[in-house]
């Protein structure tokens, strides 16, 4: 039998795909026809073309699959129209995971986020059980995974669907072609670029961890329970600074209040819906995410799941390489 992939020529899509190759795994990847296909070129496995709107390509995509990975996403924290984020992740993971049930595919593991869960307002960390509600999202993004999530689990309860959700944290490292919106922090960090910061915080982890982490989840992972894939919690200076350090540069020192950052997140937003410009380095979603940090306890998954993650300086020393 074949395990499928979504999200293969992505960031933890591809790093998912080649740990399951060098498992000996038999792998065929969900890939649109207008993808960038740099991460998977010249691996051994099968491409089915479709797309997460299109319901009968995903159903010919399972056919002769035991095993799904749905980890394909629209990841952006801004974009002119709100619809596609809840196109595909939303309505996208509904049909799949009713193609999977249609084709008999025996066990998912359906990659959500950190995005989806809550957060304490004491600051203790967060995990899998803390308190979450839609009103908590912050943006389409954050609000499309959320429902995403919970179409997942109405699926579980509903019709057994035989699926295992991880909810990976901030993933830095190799191969973030797009790249993500971490991932241009730590490009443009590494670069010289940001000489200020907000007081923020991530939970940060190396995208070969999390992909672990996946395979961890399909070995050992219980139907229907979530699992956080996360590392260390830095604050955002410490972040900077790690990367500073490894390029030999000076940490930046100065701390904006999050307020006078707005109004330069509208005037970008504003000029990349004149120009139908690439999103923005700065966001007012991103801003408003930015109020609380995001920090995450991955007890369960180490407990149940026997998963580790490397320290986070390894992870951005690792992801600053690959970008320069």
């Amino acid at each position: 039998m074949t395990v499928l992939v979504t999200g293969a020529t992505g960031f933890i899509g591809s790093a998912v795909t080649r740990q399951l190759l060098a498992c000996g795994e038999e792998v065929a990847v969900l890939v649109r026809s207008q993808s960038n296909r740099r991460n998977i070129d010249g691996l051994d496995l099968e491409i089915r073309e479709g797309d997460l709107r299109d319901k009968p390509s995903l159903k010919r995509a399972c056919t002769g699959c035991d095993t799904l990975f749905h980890l394909a996403a629209d990841y952006r924290l801004w974009t002119r129209n709100p619809h596609d984020l809840y196109a595909s992740n939303v309505e996208g993971t509904r049909k799949l995971m009713e193609a999977a049930l249609e084709a008999g595919v025996e066990r998912i593991v359906y990659t959500s986020s950190v995005a989806t869960l809550g957060n304490h307002p004491d600051g203790t960390l967060a995990d899998e059980t803390t308190p979450v509600t839609l009103e908590d999202m912050i943006g389409h993004y954050k609000r499309s995974k959320f429902l995403a999530e919970r179409t997942v689990d109405e699926l579980i309860g509903e019709h057994d669907l035989p699926a295992i959700i991880v909810n990976p944290s901030t993933p830095v490292g190799p191969r973030d072609i797009k790249p993500t919106p971490t991932g241009r922090l730590v490009r443009d960090a590494a670069a010289g670029k940001i000489p200020a910061y907000v007081d923020t915080g991530l939970n940060i982890a190396h995208v070969e961890d999390v992909a672990n982490g996946h395979l961890l989840a399909l070995k050992y992972g219980r139907i229907g329970r979530r699992y956080i894939l996360g590392g260390e919690n830095l604050s955002l200076y410490e972040i900077l600074t790690v990367i500073a350090e490894f390029c030999g540069r000076v940490p930046p020192r100065i701390r904006l209040p999050r307020q006078l950052i707005f109004p330069v997140a509208y005037g970008a937003e504003a000029w990349a819906r004149l120009t139908n410009g690439p999103e923005p380095q700065a966001t007012v979603d991103g801003l408003r995410m930015a109020k609380k940090k995001m920090f995450f306890d991955s007890a369960r998954a180490i407990d149940e799941l026997n998963y580790h993650a490397r320290p986070a300086r390894e992870a951005l020393e690792d992801a600053v390489s690959w970008f320069i």
